[in-house]
């Protein structure tokens, strides 16, 4: 991007002394892993890609249906069928086409296959709807020192908070095992992964600007039925088996 292209796009953002020319060059050279193209990912994605975050990585290996359309608003009626990644992209290149998008079509099956993919990247989203996902990007992320911001909706309800391997509390210190699966077909109003998505992204621009406070041992609930906020305190599990003081010092 020319620079007189980069001060009229994002002006506004430049003008915050958090930000700057400099903190917008930070971002232009940053990079950002979503796992799950979806409603968390949907809302994310855009607002990375709003910002200037150089690089973004996309990995789904779904298509797109069009009960994801409530939701999912980086798909369309016209990409039913297609490859959410490759819908995503299609549409963060022509909302924002000096960001650079690479699709992972594929399913993460592994920590060891999901490590290889977060080398390549600054940060990681987790924007899936599954405990055995969020528990191998957990894993994953500790092996390689890789922060990551942890999203999850229910029906009105939401979660995030942001883990760093190594100094706060891991996704097993909040949650050891995992709860027991519901049947059926899972509720969530709408709006619900687009504002949780939302509160990634802010995240990870505070992570990749290194300013503001971050949701570090603090788990963000928010349930848009009562319009109500609340942060509940998380402490690090030194016997954690992903990662207690035999994993890490101190």
């Amino acid at each position: 991007m020319k620079p007189d292209n980069m001060f009229e796009r994002y002006q506004r953002q430049t003008l915050l002394p958090e930000v700057g020319i400099q903190g917008q060059e930070t971002l232009k050279n940053s990079s950002v892993l979503l796992v799950g193209a979806g409603g968390l990912g949907s809302s994310a994605a855009f607002y990375l890609a709003a910002a200037g975050v150089g690089h973004i990585g996309l990995v789904d290996d779904d298509v797109v249906d069009q009960s994801n359309l409530n939701r999912q608003i980086l798909h369309t009626p016209g990409t039913i069928g297609k490859s959410k990644v490759a819908s995503a992209r299609e549409t963060l290149k022509r909302f924002n086409p000096d960001v650079t998008i690479t699709p992972h079509p594929i399913k993460i099956s592994s920590e060891n296959q999901l490590e290889e993919l977060i080398t390549d990247y600054d940060l990681v989203l987790d924007c899936t709807d599954n405990y055995p996902t969020r528990y191998t990007i957990n894993q994953a992320c500790i092996h390689q020192q890789k922060p990551w911001i942890y999203g999850a909706v229910s029906e009105f309800e939401g979660q995030v908070m942001t883990l760093i391997p190594g100094t706060t509390p891991c996704y097993r210190c909040l949650y050891p095992s995992a709860p027991a699966a519901s049947e059926g077909i899972a509720a969530v109003m709408g709006v619900a992964p687009g504002l949780i998505g939302t509160l990634q992204a802010a995240e990870a621009l505070k992570y990749l600007l290194d300013t503001g406070k971050l949701l570090t041992g603090r788990l963000l609930f928010v349930d848009l039925m009562d319009i109500h906020f609340d942060i509940m305190t998380v402490t690090r599990n030194k016997e954690c088996p992903a990662c207690g003081h035999s994993i890490f010092s101190g």
